[in-house]
């Protein structure tokens, strides 16, 4: 298990993680005093506990957000694969038909081809 300090409004906290985790960890910590630091320009010094809880609601106003958005994307990836399905089942009907029509067309062409044969034979 890893440590690492972050720092938040000012204050350091040392907190563990798993190893290989410690880079994600600052980031995250960066972004949350980043939401602490524009809710202090926009309010200024209104409490540590205020501010910070303020900050957890905007970051989870955006995890919903995007949960939203993910969902919205998963329901749309669904019904583009649904019709996907549907136009390839098209697809193959046609090329079903159209295979059975060139057959029948193939066989009519034999018929007309024997029938034409028959009427030139030479007469004895």
């Amino acid at each position: 298990m890893a440590h690492v300090s972050v720092t938040i409004n000012g204050r350091s906290f040392r907190m563990a993680c798993d190893d290989g985790q410690e880079d994600h960890l600052l980031r995250l910590a960066a972004e949350v005093n980043g939401k602490v630091d524009q809710l202090k320009g926009a309010f200024g010094e209104i409490g540590d506990t205020r501010l910070t809880v303020m900050a957890a609601i905007m970051v989870a106003d955006e995890l919903a957000d995007t949960r939203r958005r993910l969902k919205a994307a998963e329901a749309e990836l669904q019904a583009l694969r649904e019709a996907r399905a549907a136009v390839m089942e098209r697809s193959e009907e046609r090329e079903a038909l159209l295979a059975h029509t060139l057959d029948d067309a193939a066989a009519s062409i034999e018929r007309l081809t024997a029938q034409l044969g028959g009427l030139n034979r030479p007469l004895s």
